[in-house]
């Protein structure tokens, strides 16, 4: 079978997200590890991460509005290529010369869409969904996806970390899915049903080119 479009998630498989969270500790007067912690702590729950920040302030806080006052003040989202793994140009480069469409979508806002575009990366398309208003793991944001990618569901390749929000709903949409086993979450859940789905079960992005875009072509998994 012959892949014809990738697409990746953003936050840990593409971008580290060290300055993310630790920009909003900064904002929150709080120590760096403190946020982590509970970052941590919520997501192991099965709750939404945002819901760290709603634990430090008890009396009610609008992430939103807070984003909002963050740029206001200059400390907004911030991206650089410190902030990508080093793999990441090299591969998407690597796989959009061999002939795919590379779309980036992840669960991101629009700032975060914004700043990926600034970076000139070697891809087609940039999503996330703050812009299309529906978030990951509902199936209107895969079915967006497809869209966006071109390709039919057994053509297209989603790449993330994160097996609950990535790789089950890639699945269940008709996609192949590819696991990268980096980020808090990928380690987290390894051994979950959730990332057993996936295709392919990677450590780098490089292993993605000699899967999808090797000598031979598209592997099976």
């Amino acid at each position: 079978m012959v892949m014809e479009s990738v697409v990746f998630d953003i936050g840990s498989t593409l971008v580290r997200e060290d300055r993310y969270w630790g920009s909003w500790a900064d904002w929150l007067g709080v120590p760096r590890h403190t946020l982590s912690a509970l970052v941590g702590a919520v997501v192991a729950q099965g709750r939404d991460d945002g819901d760290a920040i709603r634990l430090l302030r008890p009396d009610g806080v609008d992430i939103d509005a807070e984003r909002r006052a963050r740029e206001a003040a200059g400390r907004g989202e911030r991206l650089d290529e410190s902030d990508l793994y080093p793999d990441v140009r090299s591969a998407l480069g690597a796989l959009r010369e061999s002939g795919l469409r590379v779309v980036l979508a992840g669960n991101q806002s629009l700032r975060m869409g914004e700043l990926l575009r600034g970076m000139e990366l070697p891809v087609d398309a940039v999503a996330t969904s703050s812009g299309w208003g529906v978030v990951k793991p509902d199936p209107a944001f895969f079915r967006r996806v497809l869209e966006l990618g071109g390709a039919a569901p057994g053509d297209t390749v989603y790449v993330g970390d994160y097996p609950a929000f990535d790789i089950r709903p890639a699945k269940a949409a008709g996609l192949r899915a590819a696991h990268i086993r980096r980020g808090p979450w990928a380690y987290l859940w390894a051994d979950t049903a959730d990332a057993a789905m996936a295709d392919w079960r990677i450590d780098s992005l490089s292993e993605l080119v000699e899967i999808v875009a090797g000598p031979s072509g598209p592997s099976s998994p």
